[in-house]
């Protein structure tokens, strides 16, 4: 089945772009934005709407197949690629990638999604932005799994030597700022892995002495019992702190660990994970930070697992991070990662490792990246899925707790016919 045309249209996101750094530092939110002035290049104000570029290829056969590129909510920070704008990469794939998928057989996904993926730009020598490899692959994938007449997740475990899961994939909600409301959504939904929460400012919710974080996770683990309409249900809690508990504690390792003890406590008896809880501003002084805070926290039996996330972007990044130790998890954030290819790689690896593989991606994706996002997990298994996109926890629950059923039914419906 060869690729006769590509086709590009520019599209909307589920959320935004937000500049971390002035988030950080100075923002002050109004409403759904923020005032200040930005920080990050290429920004012209601390939020801005989500853009992505849709990736359709027709097939000889008439069939279309399509994915969504996307860039993280973050986009600029933590050592990623810079802001993904419509108008600014549209000519590009037009120019350069165009000319290149027409005419080619889908034979391969793994072949023609690392050739996509390790493109050179001629004209800067440099790989093209994560977000075109991202929905590039993505549209690839799909191509091949349509001229099999097979789900994208069979593709994948075909080509990868993997066995499907039969089990639903645990699923990770956030909350976004309505981090109230949301979590009763979340625990009316029974969400496996909750809320995220979006713990991105100091005075407004960590706490100068960690104080809001602490009585958050306590409101938390009572709420579950409050309003859980089953008994036995005891949901993981995962809040992402953006490095703002090292802000607080001076990156002073002893006092770090001293909170999280306390924090575990205020979740007993639910299992508590931390993302982010430093931002060292560099890789390797990041994996060394997370590394030393895992090793102290298991050699006092406290039972928080730290989950890697900032400077932890690539999958060769995803590699240094899980060799040594520097995580209990390891968040695989998708568009990072540039194209799907190596995110199935990277949760491969991190199983192989013993390292808890967290496949993640953003709040700032679109309706088709999480589908295909799916397929990588359902062949794949990682420890956990994030719904995306979107913070509105329904929307983003939806579509990725439906496409997993749906994955499941069919793969149900193949064997007793095979």
């Amino acid at each position: 089945m060869k690729i006769v045309d590509v086709i590009l249209s520019k599209g909307k996101t589920g959320f935004f772009f937000d500049d971390q750094r002035a988030i950080k530092k100075h923002a002050v939110p109004n409403g759904a934005s923020y005032s200040g002035m930005p920080i990050t290049q290429g920004f012209e104000s601390i939020r801005q709407a989500g853009e992505a570029i849709s990736v359709m290829l027709l097939l000889e056969d008439g069939q279309i197949a399509h994915g969504d590129c996307a860039a993280v909510q973050y986009s600029g920070a933590g050592g990623r690629d810079p802001l993904f704008l419509a108008k600014d990469y549209i000519p590009i794939i037009e120019k350069y990638l165009k000319p290149i998928l027409i005419g080619k057989e889908l034979h391969s996904f793994r072949d023609l999604a690392e050739e996509i993926d390790h493109y050179v730009m001629p004209t800067t020598g440099k790989p093209l932005h994560t977000a075109i490899r991202y929905g590039m692959t993505q549209a690839i994938l799909d191509g091949v799994a349509k001229s099999k007449k097979r789900l994208m997740a069979e593709v994948v475990a075909e080509e990868y030597g993997t066995a499907m899961t039969k089990e639903e994939i645990p699923i990770f909600m956030q909350s976004g700022d309505d981090r109230y409301n949301n979590v009763d959504k979340m625990i009316l939904k029974e969400a496996d892995v909750l809320p995220h929460g979006l713990i991105n400012n100091v005075e407004l919710k960590l706490g100068k002495e960690g104080e809001l974080l602490k009585k958050y996770i306590a409101w938390l683990r009572d709420r579950v019992g409050e309003i859980s309409q089953d008994a036995v249900y005891q949901p993981i809690l995962h809040l992402d702190v953006y490095g703002t508990i090292g802000m607080i504690f001076d990156y002073d390792m002893d006092r770090m660990v001293a909170y999280m003890k306390e924090l575990e406590e205020a979740a007993y008896p639910l299992k508590l994970r931390i993302e982010g809880p430093m931002d060292m501003e560099e890789r390797t002084a990041q994996m060394e930070a997370l590394r030393e805070m895992c090793q102290r926290l298991d050699a006092q039996n406290i039972q928080v697992e730290i989950v890697a996330d900032e400077w932890c972007n690539t999958f060769d990044d995803i590699k240094y991070f899980a060799d040594n130790g520097a995580g209990h998890m390891i968040q695989i954030k998708t568009p990072d990662l540039g194209g799907i290819n190596n995110t199935i790689e990277a949760v491969l690896y991190c199983n192989k490792k013993g390292i808890g593989a967290y496949q993640g991606g953003t709040c700032n994706e679109t309706d088709r990246s999480s589908q295909v996002c799916v397929h990588l997990a359902m062949a794949t298994k990682p420890v956990q899925i994030l719904a995306k996109p979107g913070m509105g926890v329904d929307e983003g629950y939806m579509i990725v707790f439906n496409e997993m059923q749906r994955i499941l039914a069919v793969r149900k419906m193949r064997e007793r016919i095979e």
